[in-house]
């Protein structure tokens, strides 16, 4: 549990800062640069995504995550879409 809430809060947090980055407008790239390390989210979310999804399991956040890592998908546009559900 204490590793989930560092991910998700602690500036400390690679997964986070790239986040961070990304959500002020930052394109992939330049978010993984600007994070400076690797932030195993960008790889596994396509993969925990694909085996979700071949298990019958919904996981809206995980498939915003792809969309927007992975597709282009503004931010703003990805919230509106997981907020209005």
């Amino acid at each position: 549990m204490g590793d989930l809430v560092a991910t998700c809060a602690s500036p400390l947090s690679r997964n986070h800062t790239l986040g961070v980055h990304v959500g002020s407008g930052l394109g992939l790239e330049a978010a993984i640069a600007a994070t400076g390390g690797t932030a195993e989210g960008v790889k596994s979310c396509s993969s925990v995504l694909d085996l979700a999804t071949s298990a019958g399991v919904d996981m809206p956040i995980t498939r915003a995550v792809v969309a927007v890592l992975h597709h282009g998908l503004p931010v703003d546009v990805m919230a509106e879409a997981l907020l209005s559900r």
